[in-house]
Formats: C-alpha cells, structure tokens, sequence
C-alpha cells in the first residue's frame, strides 16, 4: 500500500462522501474504503430535550425520508409511555410510510440511477444525468415525477405536509382520515400502478445489458435483515425482525427490536464519521466484517417469502425465477425498489378499504412509565432503530440512532473493492470506470445526512495513492 485513487465528490447520492482505492506495487487494487465526513450530531444535541419532542427533532436528520424516523421516533416515545397506538393511528402510520416508500424509491430509481440505465455508464458525463433523460425520455421523466407525486401525497394526508409533517405524534397521529383524503389518493391510484408495472417491465427489458455490472457489485454473501411478519409476509413498519443468511436459511426470527442490543454491535471507523453495525456472533475479535449484514429494499425481499398482494407476488416470483430465492448483487437493489413500488400501491389500495382507517380514535395519552424506549421501522433504505433514555421527568438522557445506511456500511466498502478490482487498471481513471464505482455506492442509495446526522456539506473525491501514501491521481465531482 500504495498508491491511492480518491473519487471526490460520489455523485447522484443524497449527501457527501469521497473515495479511496489503495493500489499495491503491482498496480492492483489492494483495498477500497467510502468515507463520510459530515458531522454526526443529532445523539448529542437531543440530550436534555423533552422526548415528546423527539419525532420532530429527529426528522430533520433527512429531507428525503422524515417520516421514517417520525415513526420510529414516535414508536420509540410509545414505548417510553407504554402505551399502543390506536388501530386507527397504526393504519394512517402504514399509510404515510407506504408512501415514505414510493417517493424515495422512485426519487432513487429515476434520478440518480436511471441515467446509468438508460443512458449508459459510459456515457458523456455531461448528459449523464436527468436534464440527459429529460431529452432523451421525456415521457419516462414525466412517468416518475408523477409517480414521485403521488407517493408525496399519501405522506401529506397522513403527516399534512410532505415533508417534515406535524401529523405523526407520540401516542399515534394527530387527525382522523377522511373520506376526502381518501378519494384525493384513490384518483391516483390506477395511474401510479400503471407507472410502478410499466417501470417494471422496462427494467427487465434492460438489465441483460449489465451482466458483467451484477457479476462484481455487491456479489458476495452476506446476512440479511429486515421486520417480517411471522407467516413469512413483507412488513414495513410492525411486528419483529428476521435475519436470513446467504442461503436463505433462518438465523433468527421474530426478534423484539428492542433486544438489538443482544445481537448488533457498532463498530467506529478512524475515517469516517458513518458507523459500522455488524452481527455480533460472527464477530470473534475487534475486525467488524465478518459480521457483515444487509438492510434495505433487497434484504426485505431475501427475507420475506411474499408480499401479500396479488402483482408484485406474480412479479417476484418470475424475478426469483430467473436469479434466485435469495439475491446477493447489490445491482438487483434496483429491482427490489421497483417491486417494493408496487406492493405498496397496492396496499395503499388495501388500506383505503380498511373501515379501521376512519375510526375516530387516533391517539393515546400517558405520561413516563419507562425509562427507556425503542422504536424501529423500515426505511426507505432499510431498517431504522430510535433508542432513547429519559430521566423521571421525561428528558432525554441518552440517544442512539442506527441508520439504515450504517447497517450496510460494511458491504458498500466491499462492493467498492469488487468493483474496482473488475475495473481499475493501472493509476489512470476512465470517467466509466469513476462512474462504475460511484454507481456500487449509488446501487445501495446510502442517505449520508440519516446516517451521520449531518451538519454542513463536503464534496465527493476519489484518490489513488502510491505505495508511500501519496497522492496520484484525484478526481472531484461538484
């Protein structure tokens, strides 16, 4: 070690990061590490506030997914009070996240990694982007701005804004539904399963060109975790973990979130402000990586056996079909959003028709009656831990957050590394080459701001270093 190339900044992700290669003497890649060097702050600025609080406060930590950690935060809350929210609260809760889901997804699949699926990934970098699609497929930009809308609007009849609503509270959500909201959503609800098939239906027409890209990204076993329910259904927001291995054989199963303790451990990285989650009984000595696992879209359907709802189940089954029971490329993330755009329209679909939805009573009252809490819920991008500790009077005393992005930390350095090894030849970058790698990281859709809480913003870098450490080659995006 060696010579060192930086990608600097990684592009088309929501935050800022740089990476590293390390190449040996012979000019191999010897190592590869994704740094994140925003500021983690929300664990120590929280301290001391109300914990009623903390749904609205910890939602800042993202402006593409707050609604994820309002229901983990006000779960977490629920638990402090010991309390249930009512039947009607927990509906309009999976109501907002099922829409949580389809924003972000959409928002993930059409602009940062269409332009590399449509365009090419050896396409002029200057077009490779969504002003680039916008000209060459403007009906299929319109598609998933629409598609992106409709999402946005279920988080608004539940939360009343689309981002950063006021409407999911401890103890449940603020308002009764409405036969109103009701009738706004289910107008778009053909259109946006015409979207969600019609997306599908021109990712498997294309992914056969990406061969040699699902062989080296993120192809390597790993576990997988998500919430399941115990018939083997795909859950999003209740209910208790799964964890599979490669295999697909089970590892756990109905696990109280609240035990993460018991099997998670968080290791600190020197270089990066992002946490390394790893599974702690593969784990013998102070090296995090052997207990390596995955969270996110594509461990959910590892885990699940079925959605539960009548197309995407037809659609996962020819999709496993064709790779497998379990998925170990990181590149099929993408499919696995997709189909987790469907099934969510079609509970969506479900949910209106649910009377328990419209039922008055939508929020319990209490006080604390525990000293501590947690809540956990699916993230766009996987699985979310809120761990708070109050005092007698209710402030917060201690505060930790487990970040999707964090839990999948271990893998995207390793998906790096393949990547770079299939493509990195010699000290000379190709921007394809750039590209491929960023594209490792773009597969994952890490969310940096969630994952580190951040404060302040910094460019993407990717650096190559000599044997000495010193610095070769540099490439910036801005």
């Amino acid at each position: 070690m060696h010579d060192i190339h930086t990608i600097d900044p990684v592009s088309r992700i929501e935050g800022h990061a740089k990476i590293t290669l390390h190449l040996d003497d012979a000019g191999s890649v010897a190592d590869a590490r994704f740094h994140v060097t925003e500021f983690r702050g929300f664990e120590d600025f929280c301290r001391g506030r109300p914990v009623a609080e903390m749904p609205g406060l910890t939602a800042r930590t993202c402006g593409i997914c707050p609604v994820s950690h309002l229901i983990a935060s006000a779960k977490a809350v629920d638990a402090i009070h010991a309390i249930v929210a009512p039947p009607a609260a927990r509906a309009q809760r999976q109501l907002a996240n099922l829409g949580q889901i389809i924003q972000s997804h959409v928002l993930s699949f059409f602009h940062l990694s269409a332009p590399d699926l449509l365009l090419g990934m050896d396409a002029d970098p200057a077009t490779r982007n969504v002003f680039g699609l916008m000209q060459a497929e403007p009906e299929l930009v319109r598609r998933g701005i629409r598609l992106r809308q409709f999402g946005q609007e279920v988080i608004a009849a539940v939360a009343g804004e689309r981002i950063h609503g006021k409407g999911i509270v401890p103890g449940g959500v603020a308002e009764p539904f409405t036969t109103d909201k009701r009738d706004a959503i289910r107008a778009g609800l053909d259109e946006a399963l015409t979207a969600g098939t019609d997306t599908w239906q021109l990712l498997d027409g294309i992914v056969d060109g990406f061969r040699r890209e699902i062989g080296v990204f993120g192809d390597f076993p790993t576990l997988y975790l998500a919430h399941c329910q115990p018939d083997g259904t795909w859950e999003h927001i209740d209910g208790k973990l799964r964890v599979v291995d490669a295999q697909g054989g089970l590892v756990v199963d109905q696990l109280d979130p609240a035990d993460y303790r018991d099997h998670l451990g968080e290791a600190a990285n020197p270089d990066s402000y992002l946490k390394s989650p790893y599974w702690k009984a593969l784990v013998p000595d102070d090296d995090p990586r052997p207990g390596m696992y995955r969270v996110g879209p594509l461990a959910r359907i590892n885990v699940a056996d079925r959605f539960g709802t009548p197309i995407a189940d037809e659609l996962l089954t020819a999709f496993r079909d064709r790779v497998g029971r379990v998925v170990s490329s990181a590149f099929h993330y993408h499919a696995a959003r997709v189909l987790e755009v469907i099934a969510s329209i079609e509970l969506i679909g479900r949910l209106l028709d649910d009377p328990v939805l419209y039922e008055p009573q939508v929020r319990a009252q209490a006080g604390i009656n525990a000293r501590r809490g947690v809540g956990a819920s699916e993230a766009p991008r996987g699985t979310l831990f809120h761990d708070y500790e109050v005092d007698g009077d209710g402030l917060v005393t201690g505060v930790n957050l487990i970040i999707a992005t964090g839990q999948n930390e271990l893998a995207m350095n390793r998906t790096i590394l393949e990547i770079a090894r299939e493509y990195v030849d010699g000290p000379q970058l190709t921007d394809g080459v750039l590209n491929r790698v960023e594209a490792g990281i773009r597969a994952y859709d890490p969310c940096l701001s969630c994952s580190t809480h951040a404060l302040g913003q910094m460019p993407m870098a990717l650096e190559l270093l000599d044997p000495h450490g010193q610095l070769v080659s540099e490439v910036h995006r801005h």
